[in-house]
């Protein structure tokens, strides 16, 4: 339903989806606080732990969790930005959204772990740390058995509670289900929009009945751990590489400048090229190095289990060198180098799409050429140049 007319009628449901969950979070929030032991279940969250820096394995959940929590690498960021203006100040809305995501986080948080704190009162448990459960335990068992024990309407807030979650996940599912119905239509522009919506949706919920199985959460373990997890790490770090290493670093603060009016900071320039790339990579090869055996229920997983997820990670990141090597073949007439070079730089059409758009990105992108090639030469040239050129007064 949400679906049924692409962008149109997602746009005006996203009003609810988006909004809803702050009321029942915020309402949450507001009645945690008044609980006995909520607020050494908040201290417990904010309190920080310096020695956990220290661990690549904090720093790796750290980085999945923003990937999951802004949907970054699943496409429907870059889905939704297509259909703004070339101009559009996608500058202020980064901000806008990484706040508030940060703070939505937070909002989150001090609820669950005020709830926790609470059950931890109730049971007598000095530690809260012994009532905390990760994953799906957290939300489907931790907090229904907190909401369970409250004295104010404990039926009201475990409907409001489930059906924030229920919103929750439609929010999540419409953003990445957006960016497969708009390839599709996109490759296949004849088809209506509801021939694309109707399939895609049954087929996904054909493929998400297995998990509501008695192995779903088996199967859910493992297909977060191969599937989601690595597949969006590994293609988040080649995606960061591609674009500041090959198509390069000032082509894109380039393209940024003339579609902001504003110039990039050195902040942004050092995060991009160095600090970015650095962290992912580092991180990605240390968890690969002290990888452990995965487990359910402290149960090591078998042997066909780990062969299963290898194969879905394999699936998802072979795309990188599976379509290297059709761009490559493309040009296969011309000399390797050259076809290697070909298959690495921008395709023909790239641009602004409108035509005087375009005309001026082009000027605009030699001018900046221009101004680069005075920059790299010899300061012995750039003295002669100036005062050659100087006028008098």
């Amino acid at each position: 339903m949400v679906l049924f007319q692409g962008v149109k009628s997602s746009g005006k449901f996203s009003y609810f989806l988006a909004i809803f969950p702050y009321i029942i979070l915020l309402a949450l929030l507001v009645h945690t606080i008044t609980l006995d032991g909520s607020m050494d279940g908040i201290l417990y969250f904010i309190t920080p732990k310096w020695s956990k820096l220290l661990e690549p394995t904090v720093w790796y959940a750290a980085v999945t969790q923003c990937f999951f929590s802004l949907s970054v690498c699943f496409g429907s960021i870059i889905t939704y930005s297509s259909h703004n203006s070339f101009k559009h100040n996608i500058y202020r809305d980064v901000i806008i959204i990484t706040s508030l995501d940060t703070i939505t986080s937070m909002v989150a948080g001090c609820t669950i772990f005020g709830i926790l704190g609470n059950l931890a009162y109730e049971l007598g448990v000095q530690d809260i740390s012994k009532v905390v459960k990760g994953g799906a335990s957290l939300a489907f068992v931790s907090y229904p058995d907190a909401i369970a024990k409250f004295n104010f309407l404990p039926q009201l807030f475990a409907v409001l509670f489930f059906f924030m979650m229920f919103v929750l996940g439609v929010g999540s599912a419409v953003g990445m289900t957006t960016g497969i119905i708009t390839v599709i239509n996109e490759q296949f522009p004849s088809l209506k929009m509801w021939q694309i919506v109707v399939p895609t949706c049954l087929l996904g919920f054909s493929i998400g009945t297995v998990y509501v199985t008695p192995g779903g959460q088996f199967i859910l373990t493992l297909v977060d751990y191969y599937g989601t997890s690595f597949v969006v790490f590994i293609l988040a770090s080649f995606e960061m590489t591609g674009v500041v290493w090959f198509y390069g670093l000032e082509n894109f603060l380039e393209d940024l400048e003339f579609m902001l009016d504003r110039k990039p900071s050195v902040y942004w320039r050092i995060c991009w090229f160095i600090v970015t790339p650095f962290i992912l990579i580092t991180i990605f090869i240390y968890t690969i190095a002290t990888l452990t055996p995965l487990t359910y229920g402290g149960t090591s997983l078998p042997g066909y289990a780990h062969a299963i997820g290898w194969t879905i990670l394999s699936i998802g990141v072979v795309q990188i060198p599976l379509w290297m090597l059709i761009a490559m073949l493309k040009n296969r007439k011309l000399p390797f180098i050259q076809m290697l070079k070909r298959a690495f730089a921008p395709v023909n059409g790239w641009g602004p799409r409108e035509i005087q758009q375009r005309k001026d990105w082009r000027i605009f992108k030699e001018e900046r050429a221009r101004d680069r090639e005075k920059r790299i030469q010899p300061i012995w040239k750039q003295i002669l140049y100036v005062l050659l050129n100087m006028k008098p007064i």
